[in-house]
């Protein structure tokens, strides 16, 4: 068993209130919930209305499929969040 680690620090240039940031990281978390049936959550920059940090988390039987897994997530997030500016920090437990 094998454990994929995807750490996601964003900034939003367009976000001008905590509320509007809020906006954009719970359609990140739920659009990659659904399509992809991993753990998400927002684990850092809570306060700060242009930054965002969020992990996301699976589980699969061996690293090539986590490995391929996290690939997917990388690229679903580049294409449908062009406007974000992502760093992106992997491991593979």
């Amino acid at each position: 068993m094998m454990i994929g680690n995807l750490v996601l620090d964003f900034y939003i240039p367009h976000a001008n209130s905590l509320k509007s940031k809020r906006m954009v990281v719970r359609s990140v978390k739920e659009k990659l919930k659904s399509k992809f049936n991993v753990s998400v959550a927002e684990v850092g920059n809570q306060d700060l209305w242009q930054n965002a940090q969020i992990a996301v988390v699976l589980v699969a039987p061996d690293k090539k499929q986590v490995e391929k897994s996290l690939q997917s997530i990388v690229k679903f997030i580049e294409s449908n969040y062009p406007d974000l500016h992502i760093n992106i920090y992997k491991e593979i437990i």
